[in-house]
């Protein structure tokens, strides 16, 4: 599961790490949620050339009826995807990478559950797996939308999650974007969980459980509301 994370760094440093030029308002982000807009990264189809797209986050399949379908698909289980109507084609010809540099899970302590901010050992931006769909709503207007890929969790999540984002190397971008690779089983070997001893873990306020407050305050480093493992 991926219901929350953050895209922090400058503007300068999300275009170089992932070689594209960013369009529009680009302002830090602490607290992103579904339904949203959110940063994404993709291929064009006529070079090889990578472009920057705002998209809702929530894949719409270009065949639902109605946009409610999105708030069911802000996730699309690695091990499923190809089989799945709403992603099967999007997995073989549209995929795309979510810029982040974290992102949230709550671990249950007792009856409360502390959230916890997952990051890069470095700090560094880094992308997920994503899943891209175009969708017409009633007045033909077109809408894109997204989905993040899920796996199982890597050491530094299996005590708080059975599910974590797909995070991709950096050397694997080029792969997961050509849109001439559409072969599910060569893309399945990208889908695997990060490596823990790359990524970090900390206790983070609960301001992060609402959604109305996006600010520094959501992932500053937070007391513990118990003990926990990590």
């Amino acid at each position: 599961m991926c219901g929350r994370y953050r895209l922090t760094r400058h503007r300068e440093v999300v275009e170089e790490h992932f070689g594209v030029a960013i369009e529009g308002d680009f302002s830090p982000r602490y607290n992103i949620a579904p339904t949203q807009l959110v940063a994404t990264v993709r291929q064009r189809s006529d070079r090889p050339e990578r472009s920057f797209a705002w998209m809702k986050w929530g894949l719409i399949p270009y065949w639902a009826k109605d946009a409610s379908m999105g708030a069911r698909t802000i996730n699309a289980r690695a091990e499923t995807a190809a089989d799945l109507p709403a992603f099967r084609e999007a997995l073989r010809k549209r995929r795309c990478l979510v810029p982040a540099d974290g992102f949230y899970e709550w671990q249950k302590i007792g009856k409360s559950k502390q959230p916890l901010c997952f990051t890069m050992a470095d700090d560094s931006v880094f992308g997920f797996a994503g899943l891209w769909e175009r969708w017409k709503d009633a007045e033909g207007k077109l809408v894109e939308t997204c989905s993040i890929l899920t796996t199982t969790p890597n050491r530094l999540l299996e005590d708080v999650h059975d599910r974590m984002p797909v995070i991709l190397r950096p050397e694997d971008y080029d792969v997961w974007l050509d849109p001439g690779e559409q072969r599910p089983e060569s893309l399945r070997e990208l889908l695997k969980p990060f490596d823990s001893e790359r990524m970090k873990r900390y206790p983070v306020s609960t301001r992060v459980n609402n959604v109305k407050f996006d600010d520094p305050d959501c992932a500053a480093p937070s007391q513990p509301m118990g003990l926990f493992a990590g």
